[in-house]
């Protein structure tokens, strides 16, 4: 990969090199697999999920939005979703529910991100 879109995805939050650690330095399935994180459905699950108080399909999404963030490093992403996921667990909806707005923020930088890079 060359530096450039290192830089792209690492400024958005992406740690590129526990990705490709974790991909056994392979960048063309990292590549892949960013790519795929584009088609996930999870995030538009969760604001839907979010806006309609469905909270049991809320945690399932963020859940598993936050799996798919771990898998691939997106760190800045992964730790909003990871606390987001545990408010939800506490049954404290309000707070959790209150960080869309920071975790759409976190979701947009990355997958843009990963959209000017590849």
């Amino acid at each position: 990969m060359d530096e450039s879109r290192k830089q792209i995805l690492i400024s958005a939050g992406i740690d590129v090199d526990d990705a490709l650690e974790r991909l056994m330095g392979n960048e063309s399935l990292l590549e892949r697999f960013l790519k795929k994180f584009l088609e996930d459905e999870n995030y538009e699950k969760l604001k839907s999920a979010v806006s309609a108080g469905e909270q049991d399909a809320a945690l399932t999404a963020s859940h598993t939005l936050k799996g798919v963030c771990g898998n691939l490093s997106i760190s800045g992403l992964h730790g909003l979703l990871t606390r987001q996921v545990q408010l939800m667990r506490e049954d404290n909806w309000n707070e959790a529910a209150a960080m869309m707005p920071d975790i759409s923020k976190a979701y947009e930088k990355a997958a843009d991100a990963v959209r000017r890079a590849f």
